[in-house]
C-alpha cells in the first residue's frame, strides 16, 4: 500500500497542509489584528469609544463566525476563483481560510487587549502618551503572551479547517484522507494522515506554548 508514489503523495500533502495553515494564519492576522485593535479601542470603555464603528466591526465578526466553514468555503467559490483564478487546491483554500480566520483573530486580539491592566494604561496616559503610543507600546506589549497563545490556538484551528477543506478538493492531508480513506476504503492511508495531522498540531502547540513561556517575564 505504501509504495514510493503514496509516500511522495503524503509528503506533498504535508507540505500543502503547512502551506495552507501558515499562510492563512499570517494573512488572517494582517486583517484580524487591526480589526481586533479597533474593536478594543472603540468599545464602551475603550481608549476612544465609538458605538458606530464598534457596532459595524462586531456585526461583521458575528456574521462571519456564525457560518460553518464548509458552507463558507462553498459560498466563496466565485470570489476565490476571482482572486486566485481557481476554486480548488491548496492556494484556493487559503482565501476562505483567511476570511474565516480574520473575525476569530479579531475577537482573540480584542479579548487579549481587554486583559491589560487599566492602571498601566492610565499611567501611560498621565505621562502624555498618545492613543497610538498606548496601543503600540503599552497594550500590545503587555498582552504579548496572551496574543501569542492566541496565535497558537488560531493556527491549530486553521490546521483542522485546512484538513476539512479536503472534502471539496482543498488539497493537503485532508484531501488525501477523503480520497483514499473514504472513497477508496484504504483505511491505512487515512490513519496515517490523521496521525500526521495530530503530530503537526502537537508540534505547533508545543512550539507556541514554549515560546509564550519564554517571553512571559511574570513567571521569572
Amino acid at each position: 500500500m505504501f509504495d514510493e508514489k503514496i509516500v511522495e503523495m503524503i509528503l506533498v500533502g504535508i507540505k500543502d497542509t503547512l502551506y495552507m495553515t501558515l499562510v492563512s494564519t499570517a494573512f488572517g492576522y494582517v486583517l484580524g489584528l487591526p480589526l481586533g485593535i479597533i474593536l478594543n479601542v472603540t468599545r464602551k470603555d475603550g481608549l476612544k469609544p465609538n458605538r458606530v464603528i464598534y457596532g459595524i466591526g462586531d456585526f461583521i465578526c458575528n456574521i462571519v463566525r456564525s457560518v460553518p466553514f464548509l458552507i463558507l468555503l462553498i459560498l466563496l467559490i466565485p470570489f476565490t476563483r476571482l482572486v486566485v483564478g481557481q476554486s480548488y487546491g491548496s492556494t484556493a483554500t487559503i482565501v476562505p481560510l483567511v476570511i474565516c480566520a480574520a473575525p476569530y483573530i479579531a475577537r482573540v486580539v480584542e479579548a487579549s487587549l481587554n486583559e491589560v491592566d487599566a492602571g498601566v494604561i492610565e499611567a501611560a496616559r498621565a505621562m502624555g502618551a498618545s492613543n497610538l503610543q498606548i496601543i503600540l507600546k503599552v497594550m500590545l506589549v503587555e498582552a504579548r503572551v496572551s496574543l501569542l497563545n492566541g496565535v497558537t490556538i488560531t493556527t491549530g484551528i486553521l490546521l483542522g479547517y485546512s484538513a476539512m477543506s479536503g472534502t471539496v478538493g482543498g488539497g493537503g492531508l485532508g484531501d488525501i484522507a477523503v480520497r483514499y480513506g473514504y472513497y477508496r476504503w484504504q483505511t491505512g492511508i487515512m490513519i496515517v494522515t490523521v496521525l500526521l495531522l495530530i503530530l503537526i498540531f502537537q508540534i505547533i502547540q508545543h512550539l507556541g506554548s514554549g515560546f509564550a513561556r519564554h517571553i512571559d517575564h511574570r513567571k521569572r
